[in-house]
């Protein structure tokens, strides 16, 4: 059976039983079935357009049998999860989504990409656009959230892109650099990383060297003004 006859298959089913849950329907009896329901399919998402119509049926599927399991939001940090961009590159990649955010929605929509990659001069066609969104789309709603976004500009850091690809030239022409802190391999991140932390222990070494120095000073300020009372009270005695 072809993944397309079982999707109309099971979008009839769903429609008989929502037909059922109508008041005033009519008994449903074994007589108005064509043949016994379907086994729900596993899904398998292989980019089809039918794979995905199956999925989201399977999903209705679960809901309407109280099956579905609820969606937990998480809190997300991206300068927590995205440790190698600085917090300026963070931010600019932040100003850049919430520009093209023109719905304020909190999502790059398949327009919305369209409009940014015609503003940074590498415009997509529509099939090329809803690529670009399926390489980093986790959750499969067919647009870009903040994290999804900035996926984008780690994988091109990573060197994951491919050259031509419509993301690498977003990465590209977006004006935000992520080549000097960011990563250029797996190699390249844990050597910047190697690198982030001896700049670090140095410039923890210098602030303790200076809280020592201003310790000393502190001490002999001390003893020099307990040596003056001293010689002061014996010129006094």
């Amino acid at each position: 059976m072809s993944s397309e006859e079982l999707a109309r298959k099971l979008q009839r089913r769903l429609d008989e039983e929502q037909h059922d849950t109508k008041p005033g329907s009519p008994p449903q009896t074994g007589a108005d079935y064509d043949e016994p329901p379907p086994v729900k399919p596993a899904t398998v998402v292989n980019g089809d357009a039918t794979s995905e119509l199956t999925e989201k049926l399977n999903r209705r599927l679960d809901i309407h049998d109280g099956t579905a399991k609820p969606k937990q939001m998480k809190v997300f940090n991206p300068y927590t999860e995205f440790k190698e961009f600085s917090r300026k590159q963070i931010k600019d990649m932040e100003k850049m989504f919430k520009r093209f955010d023109s719905g304020k929605d909190g999502f790059i929509d398949l327009m919305e990409l369209k409009l940014m990659m015609e503003k940074l001069g590498a415009p997509q066609t529509h099939l090329g656009l809803k690529n670009m969104i399926k390489e980093v789309d986790e959750d499969y709603d067919g647009k870009l959230s903040y994290r999804e976004f900035l996926l984008i500009f780690r994988r091109a850091a990573a060197g994951e892109l491919q050259e031509e690809s419509g993301l690498m030239a977003l990465a590209r022409l977006s004006e935000i650099d992520v080549s000097s802190e960011g990563v250029l391999g797996a190699r390249d991140f844990f050597e910047a990383k190697v690198q982030a932390l001896s700049v670090r222990s140095k410039f923890e070494a210098e602030i303790r060297e200076e809280q020592e120095e201003k310790k000393r000073m502190e001490l002999e300020r001390k003893q020099r003004r307990a040596a003056f009372k001293e010689l002061q009270s014996t010129f006094c005695s």
